[in-house]
């Protein structure tokens, strides 16, 4: 499928949501048992994506979402940047040292389990309502989904590969260069992909239990006054946050990964 033709219809999808989206707040269906017109999506609870379009672009307008926005970059960033690395990092060093990896598993799942929400407030008071509170709530969210995906990458590296690998006479840096790096690397952009999103929770969530700024404060506020709009339109630049810091993880991966035929073809 040509890219172009693929874009057409990922932009039909979004169309043909705000038109039911629309539809379902705009006009009515009927009456309703107290004799108002019925609404499948009444506009107190849902907006509409006219109203929330226009206050996503007041806001951008204004500039009163830029000192926010920026707050949230850099929280983002940061938890995304210590829990991949930690995240690989440590995921190499158990996939090579399987002891290692056999005594600490029990806690590794321990923790893994562990709601991160319960964390938010813990760390509030272990790092205060800066940003550190929030970053370090998004790294346990980042590092276990790249953690988990490099332990499983470097460990399905096919045996014969590393058994002909040593009888040419690699060392294991020329082993974890030229074999387990480039075996993993397609799990550990995978992981990625999926934990920007995660990092971004991290850092609204924080937020939102306790801030001055940022867009999970922009969030709070709205909902404190119940303005559905302002919350439609915070979770709107969210989206489009994060689908922008996923952009910037694509660009990096498409010339690591150019000698997989296929990896970054769309089909």
């Amino acid at each position: 499928m040509s890219r172009v033709k693929l874009l057409s219809l990922q932009v039909l999808v979004a169309l043909v949501a705000l038109g039911l989206w629309h539809i379902g707040s705009t006009i009515p269906f009927g009456t309703g048992a107290n004799g108002k017109p019925f609404y499948l999506l009444p506009q107190f609870f849902f907006s509409t994506p006219g109203a929330v379009i226009g206050r996503v672009f007041t806001m951008f307008a204004d500039g009163s979402v830029y000192a926010h926005l920026w707050i949230t970059l850099v929280e983002t960033v940061l938890a995304f940047t210590i829990g991949a690395s930690l995240g690989i990092l440590i995921g190499f060093w158990f996939a090579r040292k399987p002891l290692v990896a056999a005594v600490f598993d029990p806690y590794v799942k321990m923790m893994n389990a562990l709601p991160r929400v319960v964390l938010a407030p813990i760390f509030a008071l272990w790092f205060g309502l800066g940003i550190w509170s929030k970053v370090w709530l998004g790294v346990t969210l980042v590092f276990f989904i790249v953690f988990f995906n490099v332990y499983q990458g470097v460990r399905e590296v096919p045996q014969v590969v590393l058994q002909n690998a040593r009888m040419l006479g690699m060392s294991e840096r020329h082993l974890l260069r030229h074999v387990y790096w480039p075996a993993a690397l397609s799990w550990v952009f995978s992981s990625l992909h999926t934990s920007v999103g995660f990092a971004v929770v991290g850092a609204v969530v924080g937020e939102y239990l306790g801030s001055s700024k940022g867009l999970g404060y922009l969030i709070h506020q709205a909902e404190g006054v119940f303005d559905v709009t302002g919350v439609f339109a915070g979770m709107v630049i969210l989206m489009i946050f994060v689908m922008a810091i996923d952009f910037l993880v694509t660009l990096i991966e498409k010339p690591l990964l150019v000698w997989r035929p296929g990896e970054t073809k769309t089909v």
